[in-house]
């Protein structure tokens, strides 16, 4: 098992300025950091990608779109521009050395339509993945689709969902990732959703209910553990826990207190729980 942290603890931006937060993951024992893909910058990731070799870390890539990218959209146009999106984030995970995009890739995040996904919905999301999905086999990186709570999209919300997703988009490179937080909204039964993604889980995020440190909360997380044991899933476990300075991702996160003591004490609090509930 590796375990990871998400830079989005401490920043949604990946300036030169943030290189040390590389040393400081490392440090605490992580094996790996996740990098937030918003600025679509490709020779920046290379960059990135030289600093988290010179530290010893493995890496992922999340991403966020918004109503200018949603590929489901009623609008070709926006459609397509979600597309390029989805792409363009590929390309800076290939560059960074990402193994791994994370995220809600087919849908915005915060748009509603008022309604459940419709049948047109379902086919531009199918069909703009699956072109996706075939950039991401190009380029090396696989998708793990994540399951959103019905608050922060309609599209894509429990790992029934994204089963049926995944079979439909039916690319090697495009599976799911399971995400605790929102599963604990979503999943009525925290064992059987995780089943239900046996034969397309492709990454977990550890997050708490209340998006601070890792086993402090209400998460299911015996019932959790337990699961990803009993599906022999040995890949990555990355720490969610967001900051309180996340200007790109405000809307969202919708984080107006501070939840823990300090940003390090939370992050290693949270490597500790996990390898107490996995080792």
């Amino acid at each position: 098992m590796k375990y990871g942290i998400n830079l989005l603890l401490w920043t949604d931006t990946l300036s030169d300025d943030k290189f040390p937060l590389l040393d400081k993951a490392k440090s605490i024992g992580y094996d790996i950091a996740e990098l937030p893909m918003f600025d679509k910058d490709v020779a920046n990731c290379a960059k990135w990608g030289k600093k988290l070799d010179e530290a010893g870390l493995l890496r992922s890539g999340t991403c966020a779109y918004g109503p200018d990218d949603n590929m489901i959209s009623a609008d070709p146009k926006v459609r397509r521009q979600g597309v390029e999106a989805n792409k363009i984030i590929l390309d800076c995970c290939a560059a960074a050395g990402c193994k791994v995009m994370a995220g809600n890739s087919a849908s915005a995040l915060g748009v509603f339509s008022g309604a459940p996904p419709t049948a047109d919905e379902w086919k531009w999301a199918v069909d703009g993945m699956s072109e996706v999905a075939e950039h991401a086999g190009k380029v090396g990186v696989k998708i793990a689709m994540e399951a959103l709570n019905r608050f922060e999209a309609y599209f894509i919300n429990c790992a029934a969902d994204g089963e049926e997703f995944v079979k439909k988009v039916n690319k090697p490179s495009f599976g799911m990732m399971y995400d605790t937080f929102h599963a604990n909204i979503e999943e009525k039964n925290v064992s059987g959703a995780i089943h239900t993604l046996k034969e397309c889980l492709f990454h977990v995020h550890i997050s708490e209910n209340d998006r601070s440190t890792p086993g402090a909360g209400a998460v299911r997380w015996q019932e959790t553990f337990a699961a990803l044991k009993d599906i022999k899933y040995d890949g990555w476990l990355v720490v969610e826990a967001f900051g309180n300075a996340l200007p790109k991702l405000a809307a969202a996160t919708k984080i107006w207190r501070r939840m823990y003591k300090d940003e390090t004490q939370l992050a290693t609090d949270a490597l500790r729980f996990m390898k107490a509930n996995t080792q």
